[in-house]
């Protein structure tokens, strides 16, 4: 079971396992200092100039109810157009994540055009996006639609967002074939795991968990079984495939890290490398 989502703070929650403490994001503003200047040994009185004013939120672009019911939704059975790329898709994480208690509009950039809406549930489950860019009143989350590494920027000025904290990362390495769980950069499991074959790699990059599927898809098949080709985290009965590169796209785990997966909160980041 996944943990509890708890509220951190007025408008914002957090989300643990049960046994984790929840961690509130907090975003403080930085301390000006002043410097003391000499000339001739004597003193340089200090300035008393005002701090500028925080720069303000950039307004997002009107979207009408009917507008945004056109728009497509940004889920794992989508392929989105106009959707920014990832700009760091090997990039250390943030740990924030975010999950629209109302659907969300998202923009191609600040002001910019809407290109989709996230909804509020995935897959059944509340959806969560790991953030991986702020600026005041904008947040640049994750999307798990086609193409691989689609990116969008949400407006938390706007109200319906909520925001918790995710200390919890999930590290795969192709070459080692090998599933590491950190929680604060404590290792909590290490598993050797079966990856990609040759012709249907697994793809490298930073997603996230939606459940035990992830937010990539696999990029030389367009389906699996008739679903959108969603890369996933699952068991598997033969443990002589673990170490091997024959499945797919995902990646096949022990059951003993399927256990542990199952609990890290949904949106927690995965870096995927080769």
């Amino acid at each position: 079971m996944r943990g509890i989502f708890r509220t951190g703070r007025a408008g914002r929650t957090a989300g643990r396992p049960a046994k984790a403490t929840a961690k509130v994001v907090a975003r403080g503003a930085a301390l000006a200092a002043m410097t003391l200047a000499t000339a001739c040994g004597t003193a340089a009185p200090p300035s008393h100039g005002s701090s500028p004013a925080p720069p303000r939120p950039v307004a997002p672009v009107p979207v009408p109810s009917g507008e945004a019911a056109r728009l497509p939704l940004a889920t794992t059975f989508t392929s989105l157009r106009g959707a920014p790329q990832d700009p760091d898709p090997f990039g250390t994480e943030t740990g924030l994540v975010a999950h629209p208690a109302v659907t969300q509009v998202i923009y191609a950039r600040p002001g910019g055009p809407p290109v989709a809406v996230l909804p509020v549930t995935e897959l059944g489950s509340p959806t969560w996006v790991p953030v991986v860019q702020t600026q005041p009143g904008w947040e640049r989350v994750l999307l798990p639609s086609r193409p691989n590494r689609s990116t969008g920027w949400i407006y938390t000025a706007g109200g319906g967002l909520q925001d918790a904290s995710s200390a919890y990362q999930v590290r795969i390495g192709l070459a080692a074939r090998r599933l590491t769980v950190l929680d604060a950069g404590r290792t909590l499991g290490s598993w050797t795991v079966a990856v990609g074959a040759p012709s249907t790699p697994t793809p490298a990059g930073r997603t996230f968990l939606l459940i035990l599927p992830l937010g990539t898809h696999s990029a030389t098949l367009d389906t699996y079984g008739g679903g959108p080709g969603t890369v996933a985290l699952h068991g598997w009965p033969v443990k002589t495939v673990f170490g091997q590169e024959v499945s797919h796209g995902c990646v096949r785990v022990p059951a003993a890290a399927l256990r542990l997966l199952s609990r890290i909160p949904l949106g927690s980041f995965v870096m995927i490398t080769s």
